[in-house]
């Protein structure tokens, strides 16, 4: 039997149902515990909300994930908005949400946590990342908004403290839709192309929803990848963003900033002047000594008196002549013979004839002997005449002997050894070869051509 109501396909009541429940359900708000997240490829997050009595499958499409704050996660308390919605291909209702908010804590608050977790376990944060601001640096690069109170601040503090360094600013939008990327853009600009020794990037105080820019995931792998010194100002003193993690360098405030990035002049040009002084004094000692030790040498005997460089060779000739002439072979020979002589009546006329031989074998020695002793005594006395000739060539005055003077300064004694050491007028006294002095007067100084 057929009935008399009208029958409906699978797909017509489904419809039917869909309408009613978008009609009565299509905005509500529903608290519960998320369960089961799931995140595909296609970017959609799939989860399920649940109580002590009851669950409700849910879906995020991907362009309302994009909006989202924080990343959903398993046993979350949430605050749902959205419609509920039939899925017919399996015949089953589920919650649309657009919005979803955490219960007790802000979703901002969860979602800089989340990122900041992430970033820490990748070690973005640790120290060993960190590079030192350059000392004195040429070009500073600042990535803010043109018209913000931040900019003015920070040219203001770095022209005060050292008008001579170079600032360019790269202007971005700090807050809205968008902001992270422009933000981005402008880091791996500064680093690559706009020769920079030092980026500030940063912007002045705010809501934590007005510097979240700062707090975006795509800001903070900028900072890190930048091969330039990174310093991050954002908001107040009380203000932390994820850039300022990140960053080689946290300023608490934009001018804190331009503090850090330049130093003094007026620090530098103190520093400058102490080294200065220090250097002068080193070198005034320096010279002190140098001078002593010349003055020295100048006291020294063989510069005062060259002739005593002969006393120490004359006397070993001396000695060497005493000895040459005790061991004479005359006298040797003189000796023998007298005791020959003193033997004579005593000896038998059989001895006459040894001591013949002996005499002539003595004369033949005596012979050999003053030859090899004047042999002996012409080295020697070669040697000496060698040694005459290069202390006489060492000696101060042979050099005024070959056509030199020595000049020194009427008034002071010192040596003329420049034109310099000299002016007009100046009194001199020229030292000759046979220890006569000239006295003399400078008339005019005319540079040689190597002055």
């Amino acid at each position: 039997m057929i009935p008399d109501e009208p029958i409906l396909s699978v797909s017509a009541l489904t419809q039917q149902i869909r309408g009613v429940l978008d009609a009565s359900f299509g905005n509500v708000w529903v608290q519960g515990e998320i369960s089961q997240p799931r995140r595909p490829a296609s970017g959609h997050v799939y989860l399920t909300l649940k109580d002590r009595d009851a669950v409700l499958p849910a879906v995020i499409w991907r362009s309302a994930v994009a909006r989202m704050r924080f990343r959903p996660e398993e046993g979350q308390e949430v605050i749902a908005r959205g419609g509920i919605d039939v899925y017919p291909p399996h015949g089953r209702y589920q919650l649309v949400i657009r919005d979803l908010r955490p219960v007790g804590e802000g979703a901002l608050r969860v979602a800089f946590e989340q990122l900041r977790k992430k970033l820490e376990n990748e070690g973005l944060f640790d120290l060993e990342h960190k590079r030192p601001l350059p000392v004195m640096p040429r070009r500073i690069v600042l990535v803010t908004s043109r018209t913000g109170a931040a900019v003015r601040d920070m040219v203001t503090v770095i022209q005060r403290r050292f008008p001579a360094v170079t600032i360019l600013l790269v202007p971005v939008r700090v807050q809205g839709d968008g902001a992270a990327h422009e933000i981005a853009d402008a880091l791996a600009f500064a680093d690559t192309q706009a020769r920079a020794d030092v980026i500030v990037v940063g912007r002045g105080g705010g809501s934590l929803e007005d510097l979240w820019a700062f707090n975006e995931e795509v800001v903070a792998r900028a900072i890190h990848a930048c091969r330039t010194p990174v310093v991050s100002a954002v908001g107040h003193e009380t203000d932390t963003t994820i850039a300022d993690l990140v960053a080689d360098v946290r300023a608490a405030t934009p001018s804190q900033a331009g503090e850090f990035v330049v130093p003094m002049r007026a620090d530098l040009l103190a520093r400058i002047e102490k080294e200065q002084r220090r250097l002068l004094h080193r070198m005034r000692v320096r010279l002190e000594r140098a001078w002593q030790r010349l003055e020295a040498l100048g006291d020294r005997p063989v510069l005062r008196t060259p002739a005593s460089l002969f006393d120490g060779p004359r006397t070993t000739l001396t000695h060497l002549g005493r000895r040459l002439e005790a061991r004479s072979p005359a006298r040797t020979l003189q000796r023998r013979a007298d005791a020959v002589s003193a033997l004579g009546p005593r000896l038998l006329p059989p001895l006459t004839r040894r001591i013949a031989r002996a005499r002539e074998r003595v004369d033949g020695a005596g012979t050999s002997l003053l030859r090899g002793a004047q042999r002996s005594w012409e080295r020697r006395e070669g040697r000496v005449d060698a040694l005459r000739l290069r202390l006489r060539a060492l000696s101060p005055l042979a050099v005024l002997g070959r056509g030199y003077s020595l000049t020194r300064r009427s008034d002071d004694g010192r040596v003329v050894r420049g034109a310099g050491d000299v002016a007009a007028g100046d009194a001199l006294r020229t030292r000759l070869a046979d220890g006569a002095e000239v006295e003399s007067h400078v008339e005019r100084v005319k540079p040689g051509d190597d002055a």
